[in-house]
């Protein structure tokens, strides 16, 4: 079974409907195994874009223990790596969440991420200087 990384923007997307990328997240969201994996980095961005609506922020928490998101955890000791891929990709200013991510992708093996950061996932590459399959697929 593939496994899938998620990033920020689909999760508040998800979880928003006036949000223009509400329905084709959705939408992709039916079509993908579960559950999605993901790191706390992304979950605080996402609270922090959700705050103006509480509730979407329970939903999202809630999605965690039940089962719909699986975190991934990592070490103190990966801090380092994940300063370095910071480093590498400083040009275009990765976030936390996007180099904890492209770390996971590489420890982990996954190749496949549901994110609307079409940008800096294109350019972003795991450690075995493979390219993301960037899901969905608007273009």
């Amino acid at each position: 079974m593939t496994q899938v990384l998620v990033d920020t923007g689909p999760l508040v997307a998800i979880l928003s409907r006036e949000d223009q990328y509400h329905d084709v997240c959705v939408k992709a969201l039916r079509e993908m195994p579960g559950p999605l994996l993901s790191c706390w980095p992304v979950i605080t961005e996402a609270a922090w874009l959700l705050r103006g609506s509480p509730r979407a922020v329970l939903q999202l928490l809630r999605s965690i223990d039940g089962g719909f998101l699986e975190l991934l955890p990592v070490a103190g000791a990966e801090a380092e790596t994940i300063a370095a891929l910071m480093k590498r990709y400083e040009d275009i200013r990765p976030q936390l969440a996007d180099a904890m991510l492209v770390y996971l992708a590489d420890r982990e093996r996954i190749d496949t991420i549901f994110t609307l950061d079409w940008r800096d996932f294109s350019i972003y590459r795991t450690g075995r200087k493979r390219t993301f399959r960037v899901l969905p697929e608007l273009r």
